[in-house]
Parts: structure tokens; sequence; C-alpha cells
């Protein structure tokens, strides 16, 4: 197959781009994402596919969505941060294109794209993190995209870590992983931090303007470069979180390698080292089994695209 449009459609920024079958991407375009209404993201992302086709032949379109996707790799069935129930995506899309759409988790494109042109290239069991705001994930079998019977699988930011008395998390329950282990509970954790105990957070609060509300992620990676109490703390919590669900998914799918991607990687060996020191700490049966290697994401940003272009190729 030719060149092949992908699609990352986010909450806030829908991104496509030209992918030839080396997963290289050679033309994007991007727009920030009208929530409005079902209409209005539909026609921000066919306008964007518009664009790129006045510039280049191509021969089919894969999409990313933000959430649960059928089984028919067409129908979006929910998005908590878009305005699709029960939508008809591929068959809409591909009407309005002309072209063969593919939809597909966004997450699940990432971790396609880790697999064929990344981290675990070659790799036949896998489990992809993309660590964001919350917690997503993709994993391979047998070299297979896990997507179970409804096309629902792999939500692991809702695996529950804390039994009883967790965090409320958006999707109504409480004590799932990613109030835990994600960016935003990372910045959560430092903005409270700074509030309480703001003499041992005083890079943050100065790379914030002094202002603990405006502490994000890139401030607490950078405050934990330049040794701020604070910090480091937050990034260790963080990542024994993070290393404790790794931990628990390794004792189920037995992977050869996690990949960690999504904004919470930009920290590179700053989070991956005492993450893989938290899982190796809470693996079962430690010392006596194979361990799962612990890398970052090669294709950060550009993954969902990539991965979405890539699950077009392939027969459906």
């Amino acid at each position: 197959m030719g060149l092949v449009i992908g699609v990352d459609i986010g909450g806030s920024k829908v991104a496509a781009g030209v992918v030839d079958d080396d997963g290289a991407m050679i033309d994007r375009e991007w727009c920030d994402t009208p929530a409005a209404t079902s209409e209005t993201v539909n026609d921000a992302i066919a306008d964007l596919v518009w664009k790129l086709r006045e510039r280049h032949e191509v021969e089919a379109v894969g999409m990313g969505a933000p959430g649960f996707v059928a089984a028919d790799r067409s129908t979006v069935l929910f998005t908590p941060n878009l305005p699709w129930r029960a939508e008809p995506l591929g068959e809409s899309m591909s009407e309005r294109l002309k072209l063969p759409v593919l939809v597909e988790n966004n997450a699940n494109c990432a971790a396609w794209a880790e697999v064929c042109y990344g981290s675990a290239r070659g790799e036949r069991n896998v489990v992809v993190l993309t660590i964001g705001a919350g917690i997503g994930g993709g994993v391979i079998i047998d070299g297979r995209l896990s997507r179970g019977q409804f096309g629902i699988a792999t939500e692991i930011g809702h695996m529950n870590v804390v039994i009883e008395g967790g965090l409320r998390c958006g999707c109504g329950s409480r004590g799932c992983w990613e109030q835990y282990g994600s960016g935003s509970a990372l910045v959560r954790d430092a903005q409270d931090f700074a509030r309480i105990s703001p003499s041992l957070a005083l890079r943050m609060l100065d790379l914030a303007g002094g202002d603990p509300e405006k502490i994000t992620g890139p401030v607490v990676t950078q405050a934990a470069r330049d040794s701020d109490p604070a910090a480091v703390e937050i990034f260790r919590e963080a990542a024994r979180s993070i290393g404790f669900g790794i931990a628990k998914l390794a004792a189920i799918l037995d992977p050869a390698v996690f990949v960690i991607g999504g904004g919470v990687a930009d920290a590179g060996e700053l989070l991956r080292d005492p993450v893989e020191l938290a899982y190796i700490e809470r693996l079962t049966g430690r010392g006596q089994r194979p361990t799962a290697r612990v890398v970052l994401a090669k294709l950060r940003g550009d993954a969902g695209i990539v991965g979405a272009a890539a699950l077009a190729r392939l027969p459906h």
C-alpha cells in the first residue's frame, strides 16, 4: 500500500499526518478540537484530511479516538472528553472522504506504532503505557493487538490499585491506577505539596512564579532535575505507583517489555529508572523469574498518528 493518513484525535487537539510504509511521517496538519458537537469534531477531522489529500495521493485513513471503539473498528461507543456516543465515525468519514477508514482507540494506535517502528520493534508480547492526563495502554499478545470481545479491552488506567477509600476517578469508581500514577496525579500532588510545605518546594514555586496553581508537569520535571526536595519526592511517589501497576500487569500478561509513553515520559530516566526499581520490588516471584524490560517510548507525540496509519494498512 502507498501513503496513508493517520489521525490522532484528542480532547484539545486533532493532529493528522501522511505516513509512508516505513512509518515515516512526511507531512502533517493539526487544529484545536472544536468539541461543541459531534458535527464540529467530524468537520475538523475531515478538513485536516482534505488538506493533506490536496498535497498527496493516499489510499486509506486510520483514526485514533480517545475512548471506547467497538469491535467493528468503525463505531465510537463513548468518549469522556468528546461528544461522541455510539458515533458511526468510520462509516460516516469514509463516505465523506471517499476512502477506506479504520478507527481504533488512540492508545492502541500508539502501542502498535511502538511495536512496528519504535522501542518494542520485533517484540511479540508488549505492554505500552501512555501516561498523560490519565493512563492509557495497549497490549500486544503473540504479535497481535489485544482488543477483547467488544473492542474495548486494555483500559488499564482504570485497574483498581486501592481497594477501599481510594480517590474518586472520572469513570465513577474509586482507587483507579490513573489517580495515582498519571501526569494529572503528579501535578495535583505537587501543587498540594507546594501549598502545605512551600519551604521545601522553592524551586517548583520559583519556576511557577510563586503560584502553586501554575505548577505543571514540565515544572515538576525541571524542579526535580534541579534537586528540589518536593519535586524529587513527588516523582518518587508517582514512579512507585506506576511500578506497582506494572508489576500487577506483569503477573497477568508476562510481556517481554513495558514501554512508557505519553507526556510523563518526557522526564526520561528521571522517571524510568525508579519505575523499573519499583516494578522489580513488587513483582510476584521476583528473583525466580525473568523480568520484562522497562523502556521509554521512541515515537512519543507521533505514535498515535503513525500507529493509526499502520493499522489502516492491515487487512480488516
